[in-house]
């Protein structure tokens, strides 16, 4: 049976000007280096520049795979819930009924593109951001739209999804970052612990 086999990488780290930092280097080329055995066909990115240079540099190491932007990868609140639960109470103030539709949009978007089959064998990396990667996560996992929230990727983390006709999503992996050592770790979502 044909799968589409979908790699999802958060941008590596970057500045507040949104630029990769010499850390969001080295984990973009490690991230290459760990997908350099894969048959990838094609290494898509967010249009914005942090994901669009982890991109380039990660692809460094699939040369026979073209990298090219997809807006549905963009950074973005792909759910804006009716009734947020308390603790996300103060990151959803000031969104309304436009900024949800317009997330709904999006996040619709995002799933028409890439969570579904493709008919023939196919590996595609997507270097994109933490909320889209939650959203494609949840949406797998077929949870309710609330879901996505607390669903945190690291810095080149790599989230392994995979669609078949005529049966559900699988879900390979989640955030792993078995390949960048223990100080290049983190979310960037606040401090915590390392694993």
């Amino acid at each position: 049976m044909p799968t589409r086999h979908v790699y999802a990488i958060r941008h590596g780290a970057a500045n507040a000007f949104g630029e990769l930092t010499g850390a969001g280097e080295l984990q973009s080329d490690l991230i290459g280096r760990r997908l350099a055995a894969l048959p990838v066909d094609t290494v898509w990115h967010s249009p914005l520049p942090r994901a669009a240079h982890c991109a380039r540099l990660l692809a460094a190491h699939l040369p026979s795979a073209p990298v090219r932007e997809a807006p549905e990868l963009v950074d973005h609140i792909p759910c804006v819930p009716s009734e947020a639960p308390p603790a996300w109470a103060a990151f959803f103030d000031g969104y309304g009924p436009d900024d949800a539709a317009d997330a709904r949009r999006r996040a619709d978007a995002l799933t028409a593109r890439f969570a579904r089959p493709a008919g023939v064998e196919t590996h595609e990396v997507l270097v994109t951001h933490a909320y889209p990667i939650a959203w494609l996560v949840r949406d797998a996992l077929d949870a309710p739209p609330v879901r996505w929230l607390g669903l945190e990727s690291g810095n080149t983390a790599l989230t392994v999804l995979q669609y078949r006709d005529g049966v559900p999503p699988t879900l390979v992996g989640y955030n792993d970052m078995g390949h960048l050592p223990a100080e290049l770790r983190w979310t960037g979502f606040g401090p915590g612990t390392r694993p």
